[in-house]
């Protein structure tokens, strides 16, 4: 078992915290802290891995996508695109970032709770393989916008299955309060799959169900896929349609900390496979084409984030915070989610944990936290610290709040570093900032003007 909660990262011969065959110490020294670092071979061994498990248990029937939300930049598209993933969208940004990385539209899904209606044109114009609809406005507005232009949009349906999955309450998305999709059990998913069956320059060809994020329990997904499975046998009765495609989403677990369990991605693909054929037999229906979305079973474990330490605060006998030079602006998923993270120095990651720390942001809010109560070794001012298991919705979340620069992200595979999104300047922060005319011939303030300021 490894030393770390992530098995790429390894204690080199000197000591130091290695990722790819790269020295943490020299990448902070070479690029700078915050410091987003990404391990490639990770990434594509997660990537073969679904790949891999769909030609097993489906007979290469169907499509691994990557969930782009997760992490998109346009060299981790070509990583997936290279290893036989399809892309999965859901804005306008993420579609641009995906068709300027190359990728072949008829491995596109796009996604989206409210999509606009440039989002759809665009969509629509690309020629992508799916635009999963989320509501009955959305599949009226591709009906027009697809007729106008004398074409045909194949669509899916995103469903509510009515599963709650035992996660945190903002990332749960299969039950039927949740902002996304129809739902079964009111007849509102039946109905608008019967309309959208009717439509001009709609044809309805799936359905796609997400039940949530970071799940670590097989019995959610195969419930899913059972409900989904019958959904499918009632829209056949209610419209003589069979729909040819099951898009059952991503929300696989990773693990963060020791004491998460991530559930066998290939034995889960496999026990879905068998629910799935089950239900086939039972309602007389062909198997349908399968996909899957993982997103952060793909990145999450490949990524650390490297800081600098600065003030060092001990107030006895309540805590101890160890400041650093990032914060809520590129990590904000512990502000949100209390998400656990574990986390190491970088030229001592073997050393004993000796005493719980709290490591704060370098922004102006109390909630500027990282994590607290970690067990670390004691931390000096300059220390390199390395958090682990950021590959995913880090960068994805990541802003400017106080002005301050998102990091700059490297690609590490055997022992070289590779720079795959650059460092924000302050430059960039102002660079869409305008000054009306009227501001601009302003003489300033009196007391400025005449020197008493």
């Amino acid at each position: 078992m490894s030393d770390f909660v992530c098995d790429n990262l390894k204690a080199g011969r000197n000591g130091h915290l290695t990722i790819g065959g790269c020295d943490c110490l020299e990448l902070a020294r070479e690029f700078g802290t915050p410091l987003y670092v990404m391990d490639e071979e990770t990434v594509r061994r997660n990537c073969r891995l679904y790949v891999d498990s769909i030609r097993k248990s489906y007979d290469g029937y169907g499509l691994a996508l990557y969930a782009s939300k997760a992490l998109c930049t346009i060299a981790m598209l070509k990583v997936a695109d290279s290893e036989g993933m399809g892309i999965d969208v859901c804005s306008g940004g993420e579609l641009f970032t995906a068709l300027r990385a190359g990728i072949d539209p008829s491995r596109i899904y796009f996604h989206g709770n409210n999509k606009t209606p440039g989002e759809l044109e665009s969509a629509i114009d690309a020629g992508v393989r799916r635009i999963v609809a989320d509501n009955a406005l959305e599949v009226d507005r591709i009906s027009t916008i697809a007729t106008a232009k004398g074409r045909t949009a194949r669509i899916s349906l995103r469903i509510k299955p009515g599963i709650e999955a035992h996660t945190h309450d903002f990332v749960r998305t299969g039950q039927i309060d949740s902002k996304f999709g129809v739902a079964i059990e009111t007849g509102e998913a039946i109905e608008l799959a019967a309309r959208a069956a009717s439509l001009p320059g709609v044809k309805l060809v799936g359905i796609h169900c997400h039940i949530g994020s970071q799940i670590f329990d097989v019995d959610p997904f195969l419930e899913a896929a059972q409900v989904m499975m019958d959904f499918i046998a009632a829209v056949r009765e209610r419209t003589g349609e069979t729909l040819e495609e099951l898009n059952l989403g991503g929300g696989f677990g990773i693990r963060y900390i020791d004491e998460h369990d991530p559930v066998d991605f290939g034995a889960y693909i496999g026990a879905i496979a068998q629910a799935v054929r089950a239900k086939c037999a039972e309602h007389g229906l062909p198997v349908p084409y399968i996909c899957m979305e993982p997103g952060r079973s793909i990145v999450a474990s490949a990524g650390i984030t490297l800081y600098t330490v600065g003030a060092v605060k001990t107030i006895p006998g309540i805590r101890t915070y160890v400041a650093v030079d990032g914060g809520m602006f590129e990590n904000p998923r512990y502000a949100l989610y209390d998400s656990p993270y574990d986390a190491v120095l970088a030229d001592r990651p073997l050393a004993p944990r000796t005493a719980p720390i709290t490591i704060a942001g370098k922004c102006c809010e109390s909630g500027d936290l990282i994590q607290e109560n970690l067990w670390m070794p004691e931390c000096r001012p300059g220390d390199i610290l390395a958090v682990l298991a950021t590959g995913a919705y880090n960068y994805s979340m990541a802003g400017n709040y106080n002005r301050n620069t998102r990091p700059a992200m490297v690609l590490c595979k055997d022992g070289k570093a590779r720079t795959i999104v650059r460092r924000e300047t302050f430059d960039d922060l102002v660079r869409n900032d305008v000054v009306p005319a009227d501001l601009q011939e302003h003489p300033g303030h009196p007391a400025r003007a005449s020197g008493q300021e």
